[in-house]
């Protein structure tokens, strides 16, 4: 159908042609070269732009867009050392990323440019809508056009019943059906489905919500790690965190006060087939303070510890191997257990032990030990050619050491790994042959140091440890109402129809009733007819056909003008 054809269409229908929902109207220019556009008409010109549906959703996608560097580049709000080995790693790219903040994309100045723009380009698009929405709830349904027969859905009957009669069992049945109905001349006009209106609304403002949410999540949250072996506790104050963020409207007095103590950590792996290694049980056995109240809880990955306002996220599980260090007059200088990083799913780890205090050479000097650490669970056996783990579980450990001495430089006032050895003024201890001392070890064995310089021992007991994130989300629950809200209105916009009904009847020439009866719905739909033929039936009840008259038409699309004419 032309735009000619279309037009006289909505002419022939008037009022009931009228749009049957809040969608804001393209205007077209009236005039070809009318007046120029001022300051004023621009600025207008801007915010309709900005405003309409076409260009929030344009925003909604470069939203996405902008996203996506943010889960594929790693952010220094979610860990700074994958950043900083990123950008050890590629050199010729991290000028670029810098300069685009891609490694700080969701507060970047682009991605909140957009951010902005979308929160400001849906609420004014909604608002408008929402005040013409209102309006039309209050307002009362179109009367009938004059000729029905031009609707979609058409169907007509003549009746021996008086036309009042058939307009008051019309009425009636509407009104039954839930629509809203009121007789208007000689016909009845009904409306309903506003419920797809206020869904599409719905939808829209519940995007706004979760945008709020996520502003407020950043702004108001609190996120932190810590690493925690068998046996030692955590208390939730800043200087206990491993590495902590927050929001810039977060104050630290609004940590939520709360302690807790890992007891143990249960690990189980599948043994056999392809699913060999993979977690079965994951869990931290925990025991927590609140208020002076002590409780018990077992923390599993998606099942957090929920304390007040913050959870406790069970993220990552390691061994710690005990060891015992002594100088060369067998003085214990250090005793405990030495958390390791693994590197691979077999939990094979490394790391470091620092002898920082306490310990003396042979001639009674002051120094520092350092020994790099290669531990794994489960040793492929003597003469395997492989020093990694072949399975995540404890079955088999081994150690491997290599000794230094010298200076830590930890005193430097530099920031240092505390997994990392920094060897740079640190001499490898030597053997007699003058080898580079080096030695695996397992649990019981001891590694002695060369020229008395003391000993370290790999004591029979392995713990385990577990890294926790403790975070406060203030905005999820907001989130999630606005998700489900975007859900239940799109629903309805997507299967609810908005449609109107009309039921003429009037008196014909003859005297006999004529009823008629025509739907008009927003977008073309197999069920309006339908619908419009269920109602006829129903209305046949009070009003059936004369004796003479032909049954009720079924309530199909009207042929089109040209062959009607005909």
């Amino acid at each position: 159908m032309s735009k000619t054809d279309t037009t006289e269409q909505q002419d022939n229908l008037g009022e009931a042609g009228a749009q049957l929902s809040t969608a804001p109207v393209e205007e077209r220019a009236s005039v070809i070269g009318g007046p120029t556009l001022g300051v004023v008409g621009w600025v207008r010109w801007f915010w309709r732009q900005l405003t309409s549906m076409r260009v929030a959703l344009i925003l909604l996608f470069m939203l996405s867009l902008g996203a996506v560097p943010g889960s594929l580049i790693p952010q220094t709000s979610a860990d700074e050392l994958k950043v900083q080995a990123f950008k050890d790693a590629h050199k010729t790219l991290t000028p670029l990323y810098e300069k685009l903040q891609f490694f700080d994309v969701y507060s970047s100045v682009w991605f909140s440019a957009i951010y902005i723009l979308l929160f400001v380009s849906l609420i004014g698009c909604i608002v408008p809508r929402s005040w013409q929405f209102v309006g039309q709830l209050r307002s009362r349904p179109p009367g009938a056009p004059k000729r029905l027969d031009r609707l979609p859905a058409y169907t007509t009957w003549r009746t021996e019943a008086e036309p009042e009669q058939v307009r008051e069992a019309a009425l009636t049945l509407l009104k039954g059906r839930r629509f809203r109905a009121l007789t208007a001349g000689d016909a009845v006009a009904a409306e309903k489905g506003y419920l797809r209106e206020a869904g599409n609304l719905a939808f829209h403002v519940a995007l706004i919500v979760m945008l709020v949410a996520f502003a407020w999540g950043q702004l108001f949250k609190s996120e932190g790690g810590k690493l925690i072996v068998e046996g030692d506790g955590f208390s939730n104050t800043l200087t206990q965190y491993d590495d902590f963020k927050s929001g810039s409207q977060f104050g630290i007095d609004e940590l939520e006060p709360f302690s807790f103590k890992l007891d143990s950590f249960n690990g189980t792996y599948e043994k056999n087939g392809p699913q060999r290694g993979t977690p079965r049980t994951f869990e931290a056995a925990v025991s927590y303070s609140q208020g002076g109240t002590d409780k018990k809880a077992v923390i599993r990955v998606n099942e957090p510890l929920e304390v007040g306002d913050s959870k406790v996220y069970l993220i990552a599980h390691g061994y710690a191997p005990v060891v015992t260090v002594k100088d060369g007059r067998g003085k214990t200088v250090f005793h405990g257990a030495v958390p390791l990083l693994p590197i691979d799913n077999n939990i094979t780890s490394t790391g470091a032990i620092k002898v920082m205090d306490g310990y003396r050479d042979k001639n009674g000097k002051k120094e520092q030990l350092g020994f790099q650490a290669f531990f794994v669970p489960t040793f492929a056996g003597a003469g395997a050619g492989t020093m990694f783990s072949q399975f995540p579980a404890l079955d088999f450990p081994v150690m491997a050491l290599t000794g230094f001495h010298g200076d830590l430089r930890v005193d430097s006032g530099l920031p240092q790994n505390v997994y990392q050895l920094d060897k740079s003024k640190m001499k490898q201890f030597m053997d007699a042959s003058g080898n580079k001392l080096a030695q695996r070890m397992l649990p019981g064995e001891t590694m002695t140091l060369p020229d008395g310089a003391g000993s370290i021992t790999f004591e029979k007991d392995v713990k385990e440890w577990a890294s926790f994130q403790i975070s406060q989300q203030p905005g999820n629950g907001l989130a999630l109402a606005g998700a489900i809200a975007a859900i239940a209105g799109l629903t309805g916009s997507l299967f609810i129809q908005r449609r109107r009904i009309w039921v003429r009847a009037v008196r014909g020439e003859d005297g006999v009733t004529v009823v008629e009866m025509a739907g008009l719905g927003r977008s073309e739909s197999a069920k309006l007819p339908e619908e419009l033929g269920d109602l006829a039936v129903a209305l046949t009840a009070d009003a059936p056909p004369a004796p003479d008259a032909a049954p009720v038409p079924p309530a199909e699309d009207p042929a089109p003008s040209g062959e009607a004419d005909k």
